[in-house]
């Protein structure tokens, strides 16, 4: 992945599945959760779980506090990666994740992703391929709060030849 193609103005700002190499590893920009995240979430997906939302029956809880939403940390996840923009204009679909919740984010964590690629796979007849992108939710401590895969089917850079593709 090169940052000369990359900054090209005739082409995406993302890479194509032929710029991703497997090994390679990006951390996005951090950000802190804080109240009104959880707020906003529990409002939008109508989860008022006291776990989240009720100070004083998360005393006696095993987080002694209150805990963000699982799937509010993973909302949060998409949102750091797509600050890279390493697959904006490129990527054709999200095609599959698997999700593993190891820890809590808590009001005031701040928290960033690493993301590797971890496999690659070619669909040329498509004018795609198949990335698999292991992630990471990492809080300031270093502790990884939620971890799994994200399969995302990215273009190829001669995709204009695809049928699927092509906007003509």
């Amino acid at each position: 992945m090169s940052q000369q193609s990359a900054m090209s103005q005739d082409r995406p700002r993302g890479f194509y599945f032929e710029e991703f190499e497997e090994g390679v590893e990006l951390v996005t920009p951090a950000r802190t959760i804080t109240e009104t995240d959880i707020q906003l979430f529990a409002g939008l997906t109508g989860d008022y779980n006291q776990l989240h939302t009720d100070v004083e029956f998360c005393k006696d809880t095993i987080f002694g506090q209150r805990v963000a939403h699982g799937l509010l940390g993973l909302s949060i996840a998409s949102g750091l990666a797509t600050r890279l923009g390493f697959i904006e204009g490129t990527a054709v679909a999200m095609r599959e994740l698997t999700w593993k919740f190891t820890g809590g984010i808590f009001i005031g964590d701040t928290i960033h992703l690493t993301i590797k690629v971890a496999h690659k796979k070619a669909m040329p007849r498509l004018g795609m391929g198949m990335i698999t992108f292991d992630i990471a939710v990492v809080n300031q401590k270093g502790e990884t709060v939620q971890k799994g895969q994200w399969k995302a089917l990215i273009q190829s850079e001669d995709a204009k030849t695809s049928p699927l593709l092509r906007q003509d």
